[in-house]
Protein backbone atom coordinates (compact mmCIF):
# COMPACT_ATOMS: atom_id res chain seq x y z
CA UNK A 1 0.00 0.00 0.00
CA UNK A 2 1.56 3.93 -0.97
CA UNK A 3 0.59 6.27 1.37
CA UNK A 4 0.97 10.22 0.51
CA UNK A 5 0.49 13.61 2.63
CA UNK A 6 1.68 16.57 2.69
CA UNK A 7 1.99 19.66 4.86
CA UNK A 8 2.15 23.47 4.16
CA UNK A 9 5.14 25.42 5.91
CA UNK A 10 2.82 28.58 6.08
CA UNK A 11 3.89 28.93 10.20
CA UNK A 12 5.07 27.44 13.25
CA UNK A 13 3.19 24.15 13.73
CA UNK A 14 0.77 23.59 16.03
CA UNK A 15 -1.49 20.91 18.44
CA UNK A 16 -4.16 20.78 15.21
CA UNK A 17 -1.36 19.83 12.79
CA UNK A 18 0.48 17.33 15.37
CA UNK A 19 -3.21 15.34 15.95
CA UNK A 20 -4.52 16.34 12.60
CA UNK A 21 -2.11 15.02 10.45
CA UNK A 22 1.31 14.25 11.83
CA UNK A 23 0.69 11.63 14.38
CA UNK A 24 -1.59 9.99 11.98
CA UNK A 25 1.12 10.06 9.35
CA UNK A 26 3.76 8.82 11.79
CA UNK A 27 1.21 6.00 12.66
CA UNK A 28 1.17 5.02 9.33
CA UNK A 29 4.68 4.89 8.46
CA UNK A 30 4.63 1.22 9.47
CA UNK A 31 1.59 0.36 7.50
CA UNK A 32 2.70 0.84 4.04
CA UNK A 33 5.33 2.81 1.59
CA UNK A 34 4.74 6.17 2.79
CA UNK A 35 5.53 9.52 1.04
CA UNK A 36 5.47 12.51 2.94
CA UNK A 37 6.28 15.70 1.81
CA UNK A 38 6.87 19.35 2.80
CA UNK A 39 4.51 21.45 0.31
CA UNK A 40 6.22 24.43 -0.42
CA UNK A 41 4.77 25.67 -4.06
CA UNK A 42 1.10 25.66 -2.26
CA UNK A 43 2.50 28.00 0.77
CA UNK A 44 3.37 30.28 -2.16
CA UNK A 45 -0.34 30.97 -1.78
CA UNK A 46 -0.12 32.28 1.23
CA UNK A 47 3.52 33.16 2.06
CA UNK A 48 5.26 35.89 0.27
CA UNK A 49 8.76 36.26 2.05
CA UNK A 50 11.69 34.51 0.70
CA UNK A 51 13.61 33.85 4.10
CA UNK A 52 10.04 33.51 6.07
CA UNK A 53 9.51 30.31 3.94
CA UNK A 54 12.84 28.74 3.64
CA UNK A 55 12.38 29.36 7.84
CA UNK A 56 9.46 27.52 7.57
CA UNK A 57 10.32 24.84 5.34
CA UNK A 58 13.33 24.01 8.02
CA UNK A 59 11.14 24.20 10.87
CA UNK A 60 8.78 21.85 9.40
CA UNK A 61 11.27 19.28 8.81
CA UNK A 62 12.88 19.17 12.21
CA UNK A 63 9.45 19.42 14.09
CA UNK A 64 8.40 16.41 12.15
CA UNK A 65 11.45 14.42 12.14
CA UNK A 66 11.29 15.37 16.48
CA UNK A 67 7.69 14.27 16.55
CA UNK A 68 8.91 10.67 15.26
CA UNK A 69 9.25 10.82 11.54
CA UNK A 70 11.58 7.75 10.63
CA UNK A 71 13.25 8.50 7.14
CA UNK A 72 13.97 5.13 7.10
CA UNK A 73 10.43 3.96 6.79
CA UNK A 74 9.24 7.04 4.81
CA UNK A 75 10.06 8.81 2.12
CA UNK A 76 10.35 12.70 3.61
CA UNK A 77 10.45 15.22 1.11
CA UNK A 78 10.61 19.07 -0.11
CA UNK A 79 7.79 19.27 -3.10
CA UNK A 80 10.01 21.75 -4.97
CA UNK A 81 12.86 19.11 -5.50
CA UNK A 82 10.84 16.98 -7.62
CA UNK A 83 9.97 18.84 -10.84
CA UNK A 84 8.32 15.89 -12.55
CA UNK A 85 5.28 16.81 -10.42
CA UNK A 86 4.62 20.98 -12.08
CA UNK A 87 5.02 19.12 -15.08
CA UNK A 88 2.23 16.55 -14.36
CA UNK A 89 -0.10 19.52 -12.93
CA UNK A 90 0.12 21.12 -16.44
CA UNK A 91 -0.77 18.24 -18.35
CA UNK A 92 -3.54 17.29 -15.93
CA UNK A 93 -4.68 21.10 -15.99
CA UNK A 94 -5.43 20.30 -19.60
CA UNK A 95 -8.25 17.89 -18.89
CA UNK A 96 -9.59 19.42 -15.47
CA UNK A 97 -12.88 21.16 -16.35
CA UNK A 98 -13.52 24.75 -14.41
CA UNK A 99 -16.17 23.72 -13.43
CA UNK A 100 -14.78 21.24 -10.60
CA UNK A 101 -12.55 24.10 -9.47
CA UNK A 102 -15.19 26.54 -9.39
CA UNK A 103 -16.72 23.88 -6.58
CA UNK A 104 -14.35 23.65 -4.66
CA UNK A 105 -15.06 24.89 -1.29
CA UNK A 106 -11.35 26.08 -0.21
CA UNK A 107 -10.95 28.82 -2.66
CA UNK A 108 -14.19 30.37 -1.94
CA UNK A 109 -13.53 30.26 2.05
CA UNK A 110 -10.16 31.76 1.34
CA UNK A 111 -10.92 34.45 -0.91
CA UNK A 112 -13.89 35.72 1.31
CA UNK A 113 -11.49 35.76 4.25
CA UNK A 114 -9.64 38.77 2.28
CA UNK A 115 -7.30 36.29 -0.27
CA UNK A 116 -6.21 37.66 -3.25
CA UNK A 117 -7.88 35.30 -5.89
CA UNK A 118 -4.67 34.16 -7.74
CA UNK A 119 -4.92 31.53 -10.21
CA UNK A 120 -2.14 29.10 -8.14
CA UNK A 121 -5.21 29.79 -5.31
CA UNK A 122 -7.73 28.72 -7.93
CA UNK A 123 -5.71 26.20 -9.23
CA UNK A 124 -4.85 24.55 -5.73
CA UNK A 125 -6.29 21.37 -6.44
CA UNK A 126 -4.42 20.47 -9.52
CA UNK A 127 -1.21 21.20 -8.07
CA UNK A 128 -3.00 18.90 -5.25
CA UNK A 129 -3.73 16.09 -7.65
CA UNK A 130 -0.57 15.65 -9.43
CA UNK A 131 1.49 15.46 -5.91
CA UNK A 132 -1.06 12.53 -5.17
CA UNK A 133 -0.81 10.73 -9.03
CA UNK A 134 2.27 10.94 -9.59
CA UNK A 135 3.45 8.64 -7.06
CA UNK A 136 1.21 6.06 -7.83
CA UNK A 137 -0.66 6.48 -4.38
CA UNK A 138 -3.31 4.37 -3.51
CA UNK A 139 -4.87 5.44 0.08
CA UNK A 140 -5.09 9.28 1.21
CA UNK A 141 -5.35 9.86 4.72
CA UNK A 142 -7.05 13.44 4.55
CA UNK A 143 -9.64 15.31 7.27
CA UNK A 144 -13.41 15.51 6.29
CA UNK A 145 -12.87 19.03 5.40
CA UNK A 146 -10.30 18.15 2.85
CA UNK A 147 -12.81 15.21 1.53
CA UNK A 148 -13.34 17.45 -1.57
CA UNK A 149 -10.15 17.80 -3.04
CA UNK A 150 -9.56 14.06 -2.91
CA UNK A 151 -12.44 13.81 -4.87
CA UNK A 152 -11.45 16.28 -7.26
CA UNK A 153 -7.97 14.39 -7.73
CA UNK A 154 -9.82 11.21 -8.37
CA UNK A 155 -12.50 12.95 -11.23
CA UNK A 156 -8.97 14.61 -12.43
CA UNK A 157 -7.52 11.30 -12.53
CA UNK A 158 -10.68 9.56 -14.25
CA UNK A 159 -10.74 11.96 -16.64
CA UNK A 160 -7.50 12.06 -17.78
CA UNK A 161 -7.75 8.07 -18.01
CA UNK A 162 -10.89 8.37 -20.31
CA UNK A 163 -9.20 10.64 -22.69
CA UNK A 164 -5.84 8.80 -22.72
CA UNK A 165 -5.76 5.29 -21.28
CA UNK A 166 -5.09 3.80 -17.85
CA UNK A 167 -2.52 6.08 -16.87
CA UNK A 168 -3.01 6.64 -13.37
CA UNK A 169 -4.17 4.37 -10.30
CA UNK A 170 -7.56 6.11 -8.62
CA UNK A 171 -6.41 7.01 -4.61
CA UNK A 172 -8.83 6.22 -2.07
CA UNK A 173 -9.22 8.55 0.58
CA UNK A 174 -8.95 7.20 4.27
CA UNK A 175 -11.17 9.90 6.95
CA UNK A 176 -8.75 10.50 10.24
CA UNK A 177 -10.34 9.98 12.95
CA UNK A 178 -12.07 12.86 15.47
CA UNK A 179 -8.76 13.77 16.63
CA UNK A 180 -8.52 15.46 13.25
CA UNK A 181 -11.23 18.00 15.03
CA UNK A 182 -8.51 19.91 17.53
CA UNK A 183 -10.21 22.94 18.67
CA UNK A 184 -8.47 25.92 18.96
CA UNK A 185 -8.94 28.69 21.93
CA UNK A 186 -11.91 29.91 20.81
CA UNK A 187 -13.94 26.44 20.11
CA UNK A 188 -13.17 26.95 16.33
CA UNK A 189 -11.18 24.50 14.56
CA UNK A 190 -7.56 25.57 15.22
CA UNK A 191 -6.07 27.10 12.30
CA UNK A 192 -3.23 29.83 11.87
CA UNK A 193 -6.24 31.70 9.47
CA UNK A 194 -8.48 32.20 12.71
CA UNK A 195 -5.12 33.11 15.11
CA UNK A 196 -6.24 30.19 17.75
CA UNK A 197 -3.17 28.04 17.77
CA UNK A 198 -1.12 26.25 20.35
CA UNK A 199 2.20 25.74 19.01
CA UNK A 200 3.88 22.35 19.86
CA UNK A 201 7.17 23.84 20.65
CA UNK A 202 6.24 27.35 21.66
CA UNK A 203 8.04 28.27 24.78
CA UNK A 204 6.83 27.29 28.19
CA UNK A 205 5.63 31.23 29.31
CA UNK A 206 3.87 32.09 25.97
CA UNK A 207 2.40 28.83 25.65
CA UNK A 208 0.97 28.84 29.45
CA UNK A 209 -0.53 32.18 28.71
CA UNK A 210 -2.34 30.43 25.73
CA UNK A 211 -3.90 28.20 27.52
CA UNK A 212 -4.91 30.22 30.53
CA UNK A 213 -6.75 32.15 27.81
CA UNK A 214 -8.87 29.56 26.45
CA UNK A 215 -12.88 31.34 26.58
CA UNK A 216 -14.88 30.23 29.24
CA UNK A 217 -18.51 30.78 30.63
CA UNK A 218 -19.01 32.59 34.08
CA UNK A 219 -19.98 29.66 35.63
CA UNK A 220 -18.52 29.99 39.10
CA UNK A 221 -15.81 27.95 40.98
CA UNK A 222 -17.99 26.32 43.48
CA UNK A 223 -20.87 25.50 41.13
CA UNK A 224 -21.02 22.31 38.39
CA UNK A 225 -20.05 22.69 35.04
CA UNK A 226 -20.49 21.03 31.76
CA UNK A 227 -17.74 19.09 30.66
CA UNK A 228 -19.58 18.16 27.05
CA UNK A 229 -17.78 20.49 24.32
CA UNK A 230 -15.79 22.08 26.67
CA UNK A 231 -12.57 23.29 24.47
CA UNK A 232 -10.54 22.49 28.15
CA UNK A 233 -11.92 18.86 28.13
CA UNK A 234 -11.03 18.40 23.91
CA UNK A 235 -7.40 19.00 24.11
CA UNK A 236 -7.14 17.15 27.11
CA UNK A 237 -8.57 14.02 25.90
CA UNK A 238 -5.46 14.67 23.58
CA UNK A 239 -2.66 13.98 25.52
CA UNK A 240 -4.27 12.47 28.80
CA UNK A 241 -5.09 8.64 29.68
CA UNK A 242 -9.03 7.60 29.79
CA UNK A 243 -8.88 8.00 33.89
CA UNK A 244 -7.11 11.23 33.64
CA UNK A 245 -10.08 12.00 31.10
CA UNK A 246 -12.84 10.70 33.27
CA UNK A 247 -11.50 12.73 36.62
CA UNK A 248 -11.47 15.71 34.53
CA UNK A 249 -15.04 15.13 33.97
CA UNK A 250 -15.82 14.05 37.56
CA UNK A 251 -14.17 17.47 38.62
CA UNK A 252 -16.18 19.54 36.29
CA UNK A 253 -19.50 18.13 37.18
CA UNK A 254 -19.05 18.56 41.04
CA UNK A 255 -17.85 21.59 41.07
CA UNK A 256 -15.59 23.31 43.33
CA UNK A 257 -12.40 23.43 40.48
CA UNK A 258 -12.44 26.57 38.93
CA UNK A 259 -11.80 26.77 34.95
CA UNK A 260 -8.20 28.22 36.01
CA UNK A 261 -6.94 25.51 37.89
CA UNK A 262 -8.25 23.00 34.85
CA UNK A 263 -6.43 25.05 32.19
CA UNK A 264 -3.82 24.41 34.41
CA UNK A 265 -3.98 20.77 34.60
CA UNK A 266 -4.09 20.96 30.90
CA UNK A 267 -1.06 22.67 30.20
CA UNK A 268 0.83 20.56 32.19
CA UNK A 269 -0.34 17.43 30.24
CA UNK A 270 0.28 18.91 27.41
CA UNK A 271 3.50 20.23 28.18
CA UNK A 272 4.61 16.76 29.36
CA UNK A 273 3.60 14.84 26.01
CA UNK A 274 5.66 16.76 24.05
CA UNK A 275 8.78 16.92 26.31
CA UNK A 276 10.50 13.75 24.60
CA UNK A 277 9.81 15.58 21.05
CA UNK A 278 11.34 18.75 22.38
CA UNK A 279 14.38 17.36 23.07
CA UNK A 280 14.87 15.50 20.04
CA UNK A 281 13.93 18.59 18.66
CA UNK A 282 16.68 20.18 20.33
CA UNK A 283 19.50 17.32 18.63
CA UNK A 284 18.25 17.92 15.62
CA UNK A 285 18.40 21.76 15.49
CA UNK A 286 22.57 20.71 16.30
CA UNK A 287 22.70 18.84 13.29
CA UNK A 288 21.16 21.14 10.25
CA UNK A 289 22.99 19.06 7.75
CA UNK A 290 21.44 15.40 8.95
CA UNK A 291 18.47 17.24 8.63
CA UNK A 292 19.10 18.01 4.79
CA UNK A 293 20.23 14.92 4.08
CA UNK A 294 17.33 13.57 5.22
CA UNK A 295 15.33 15.98 2.79
CA UNK A 296 17.88 15.33 0.27
CA UNK A 297 17.51 11.55 -0.27
CA UNK A 298 14.20 11.82 0.21
CA UNK A 299 13.81 13.54 -2.91
CA UNK A 300 15.81 11.39 -4.76
CA UNK A 301 13.63 8.46 -3.83
CA UNK A 302 11.08 10.59 -4.49
CA UNK A 303 11.97 11.48 -7.84
CA UNK A 304 12.83 8.21 -8.90
CA UNK A 305 9.12 7.27 -7.95
CA UNK A 306 7.78 10.05 -9.81
CA UNK A 307 9.50 10.04 -13.21
CA UNK A 308 8.11 6.69 -15.00
CA UNK A 309 4.63 7.90 -13.84
CA UNK A 310 5.56 11.12 -15.63
CA UNK A 311 6.99 9.60 -19.01
CA UNK A 312 3.31 7.38 -19.29
CA UNK A 313 1.72 10.68 -18.66
CA UNK A 314 3.37 12.25 -21.52
CA UNK A 315 3.60 9.33 -23.92
CA UNK A 316 -0.17 8.97 -23.65
CA UNK A 317 -0.59 12.77 -24.01
CA UNK A 318 2.07 12.51 -26.96
CA UNK A 319 4.80 14.05 -25.67
CA UNK A 320 8.09 13.08 -26.17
Amino acid sequence: MRILSGIQPSGRLHVGNYFGMMEPAIRLQNEGEAFYFIADYHSLTTVHDPAELRANVRDVAVDFLACGLDPNKATFFRQSDVPEVTELSWLLSTVTPMGFLKRCHSFKDKTERGMEATHGLFAYPVLMAADILIYDSEVVPVGEDQKQHLEVTRDIALKFNNRYGEVFVIPKSRIRDDKAKVPGLDGQKMSKSYGNTIEIFGEQKPTRKKIMSIVTDSTPVEAPKNPEGSIIVDLYRLVASEDEVATMETDFRAGGTGYGDLKKRLFEALWDHFEPMRQRREELLAAPDYVETVLREGAERASASARPTLERARKACGIR
